[in-house]
């Protein structure tokens, strides 16, 4: 099965701004742990098509943690693509708000952790 086979359960599993501007390179399941890998659409950000970015490769992965799947821990590995402004030759990127301040953990997960705990 092929990452594009997984995209329609994808949507409906994980957080919709993964599905909607990554996309899912690869999974695998080891032992009790379910990892996602997502990497970035080649897509100039709205904010800087004006200025003419261009890609430059990728930052470096990061990993977080979401909800658990059927008892499995489930992590998030996620390649955030980044331009560069060809006038001002400054790096750009999107402005993702994905991991919870503080975590290491997608903001949905944090809050309902937080929530059960209380």
């Amino acid at each position: 099965m092929t990452s594009i086979d997984l995209l329609p359960i994808a949507k409906l599993l994980l957080p919709e701004v993964l599905t909607k501007y990554f996309i899912l390179s690869s999974y695998k399941l080891e032992h009790e742990q379910l990892h996602f890998y997502f990497e970035e659409y080649n897509k100039i950000p709205e904010e800087y098509k004006q200025g003419n970015a261009i890609s430059k490769g990728f930052y470096p992965e990061i990993t977080i943690q979401d909800f658990p799947l059927r008892g499995k821990q489930v992590y998030l590995h996620i390649k955030r693509r980044r331009w560069q402004d060809k006038t001002s030759k400054e790096i750009v990127m999107r402005d993702w708000d994905l991991v919870a301040k503080g975590t290491r953990m997608t903001k949905d997960f944090a809050t309902f952790l937080k929530q059960i705990h209380q």
